[in-house]
């Protein structure tokens, strides 16, 4: 057949000769496994001579002989609903179906990769090239060190030398051709040209997980030329079945969070009524409801590619990239939040100075750039080739250093909010000592992920983990300012009808420094009504029991709009009684002009003197609680 090289030596012991027309009777020639110990990997089935591994169907394109990706019929059980509603985006192929058509005048080219599940990983195939391009060999390397990584980016070896690391008893070599039976080549002629057709498969199996690396090779040719399909799975799952063992588990983990982050925006959502109908629900707090419901929405479209993914193996980039985008926005929502709580915002001031807010808005930005510059730099210059992390890039780092800047500011911030305003260290301790934690926890998790797992487990740990670290965030937050009486660490004790005066200028126009709230505004007063509970006072700190005696709560009411028949007097706790009045009704003093009151029968008195406090307060001494009046 065509013009091709001789086969290099040692490939020539992995390849059969040409396929013999059989009897009825006749037996297959068996497939070889991969030899002894030599590698760690056990065996590479092969199927016989001619099997397809191709479906029919619209998925194929033309001239691509109707491989279709394999379909899962449980998606419409497993699926949410609104994956029917999306309008489909241009996807990108990527591993797992990866389709192309490939002309290069290199000699050895790198096609794909996949992480294969021991005993369940298979690969099916459909290759072809004009005939006149012979001799092309598949070449399936995987992740030992002798292996991918000898020869991947070796500038120092030739395209010999990267096929003289596989053994060809191992199968680990597909030559296309029809002296090689088990790649299941035809010659095919279209429009007058003749073709080679190559639909076969290939099953792995080893002692774990492995990363499998295809590339194409045609050693001291003129050229590389080749139309490809290639189906690569891990069992029969819908679980499994398209996802590379690296990524097992990763749908159900973003389901199980999805739901988590569900309740804790609808809990944020019902605490943020309460405190509005409190006067508490403060920017922050506004802050911290948009941070969680960007994270529901990331999540939701994670689950939804994710699931489309695992239905036809190809999934929408699309998607992927909105949601890597609103996860990106939540974190940096939230990490605003942390800042701005740190200098006391909506805790001890109503306003940021110029200067800070001019350091805010600097830092965000930068922040936010170099994010888009990760998300950018991953998608355009990550090598696919490579194994690689979010954070192995410049941009990468780039954001480790920022999160520890963003910290060092946290510090600084929290230490001069308690050095102002001390009586806030029920909140601010708790809060400094959790988000510690919570900014260490990204440039840590990036080094391990870095340098201590595994390639072949790192992606599905490390979005494990990756969630675990918002999940914490999001949970103290919340634990922290819910609405509760018992809860001594709440940090909003300032209405919101009330930050415009706390925080105004100062006499002739100029702007306070700090733009402080005076100290606990609401820290004894009130509601007007005279009937309804102070719900405010569940929030409040008690001032340092500095001073001795009696502390009474006063409503002060206006003699003209007093009740009549009711006498609210205003005396301090503890002073002598008013003297009776010198004029009395016309009953007593017949000079009396004024209007007669309804007649009011003497009841006895049985209690205490009333002491002209209104009915719901009570006066706390050191002995005791005085019964109210």
């Amino acid at each position: 057949m065509g013009k091709g090289r001789p086969l290099p030596r040692g490939l020539k012991r992995g390849l059969t000769g040409p396929p013999r027309r059989r009897g009825r009777g006749a037996r297959r020639p068996a497939a070889p496994l991969i030899g002894g110990a030599r590698l760690p990997v056990r065996a590479l089935s092969l199927p016989s001579p001619g099997r397809s591994g191709s479906r029919s169907g619209a998925g194929a394109g033309a001239g691509a002989g109707g491989m279709e990706p394999p379909r899962a019929p449980a998606l419409r059980r497993l699926l949410p609903p609104l994956l029917l509603l999306l309008l489909p985006l241009p996807p990108r192929a990527r591993a797992k179906y990866v389709r192309g058509n490939l002309s290069s005048k290199e000699d050895w080219m790198f096609l794909t990769r996949f992480c294969f599940l021991s005993d369940y990983g298979r690969l099916d195939f459909r290759f072809r090239y004009p005939e006149a391009k012979c001799c092309q060999n598949i070449l399936l390397y995987f992740d030992d060190p002798s292996q991918w990584p000898a020869v991947y980016k070796a500038g120092d070896k030739d395209c010999l030398a990267k096929e003289s690391v596989i053994r060809p008893e191992n199968n680990q070599v597909i030559n296309l051709t029809t002296q090689y039976a088990w790649s299941g080549c035809q010659v095919v002629s279209e429009e007058g040209t003749r073709y080679l057709s190559c639909s076969s498969g290939r099953s792995f199996r080893s002692v774990r997980e492995r990363w499998w690396y295809i590339a194409l090779s045609k050693c001291g040719g003129d050229g590389l030329q080749l139309e490809y399909e290639m189906v690569l799975t891990n069992g029969k799952s819908f679980w499994t079945r398209h996802f590379s063992a690296d990524e097992f588990g990763i749908l159900e983990t973003d389901m199980t969070f999805l739901l988590i982050f569900i309740f804790i925006f609808f809990l944020s959502c019902y605490f943020g009524y309460l405190l509005k109908g409190r006067q508490l629900l403060h920017t922050t707090y506004k802050m911290f409801m948009a941070a969680a419901g960007v994270e529901v929405l990331s999540l939701l479209f994670f689950c939804i590619y994710w699931g489309q993914y695992a239905t036809d193996g190809i999934g929408n980039e699309s998607l992927k990239i909105l949601a890597k985008l609103l996860f990106s926005s939540s974190f940096l929502i939230f990490l605003l939040m942390l800042i701005l709580l740190g200098k006391g915002f909506t805790v001890t001031r109503g306003r940021i100075s110029h200067s800070g807010s001019v350091k805010l808005s600097v830092y965000m930005t930068l922040y936010t750039l170099t994010h888009v510059v990760l998300l950018i730099y991953e998608a355009k210059f990550f090598d696919p080739g490579q194994v690689l992390y979010t954070y192995e890039s410049p941009a990468g780092y780039g954001l480790i250093g920022l999160q520890v800047a963003a910290y060092v500011w946290f510090c600084y911030a929290v230490l001069v909010s308690l050095r102002h305003f001390p009586e806030k260290q029920p909140f601010y301790v708790p809060f400094f000592a959790a988000y510690t934690l919570w900014f260490f926890a990204v440039p840590v998790m990036a080094l391990i992920a870095n340098f201590g797992i595994p390639k072949w487990a790192r992606e599905k740990i490390v979005n494990g983990i990756q969630l675990g670290i918002h999940l914490y965030a999001h949970g103290v937050f919340l634990i922290m300012t819910r609405p509760s009486a018992a809860n001594k660490n709440f940090p909003y004790h300032v209405r919101t009808s009330q930050i415009a005066s706390a925080g105004a200028p100062g006499p002739g126009g100029s702007e306070s420094a700090d733009k402080a709230f005076p100290q606990h505004v609401y820290g004894n007063v009130t509601f007007i009504s005279d009937s309804v509970p102070n719900f405010t006072e569940l929030f409040s700190i008690p001032p340092p029991a500095s001073s001795a005696g009696k502390q009474v709560e006063e409503t002060a009411v206006a003699a003209a709009v007093a009740p009549r028949g009711r006498v609210v007097t205003m005396a301090e706790s503890g002073a002598a009684s008013p003297p009776p009045p010198t004029r009395f009704p016309k009953a007593a003093d017949p000079s009396w002009d004024g209007p007669t009151p309804p007649y009011q029968p003497l009841v006895p008195q049985t209690a205490a003197p009333h002491t002209g406090f209104t009915e719901y307060f009570s006066m706390h001494t050191a002995g005791g609680t005085a019964p109210p009046v």
